[in-house]
């Protein structure tokens, strides 16, 4: 584990986003790194994209989504 040094307002934001996702601080934190990391790994792929994928990888079963 190590300090990573953020801005003030960058901070703020983790801090009100870890609330609405039910998420600690580092954990917000964490995953937006980690979501940033493979959007720079991937650029052709949407955020939607990299989710199911890790999903996937993760062998969590989403279930479908009936149209409308």
């Amino acid at each position: 584990m190590g300090i990573v040094k953020i801005g003030e307002a960058l901070h703020e934001d983790i801090r009100r986003a870890s609330t609405v996702m039910c998420r600690s601080i580092n954990a917000q934190a964490e995953f937006w790194m980690k979501v940033g990391m493979l959007a720079e790994a991937h650029p052709s792929l949407s955020f939607n994209e990299i989710m199911a994928k890790q999903m996937k990888d993760a062998d969590v079963q989403s279930p479908e989504i009936a149209a409308a």
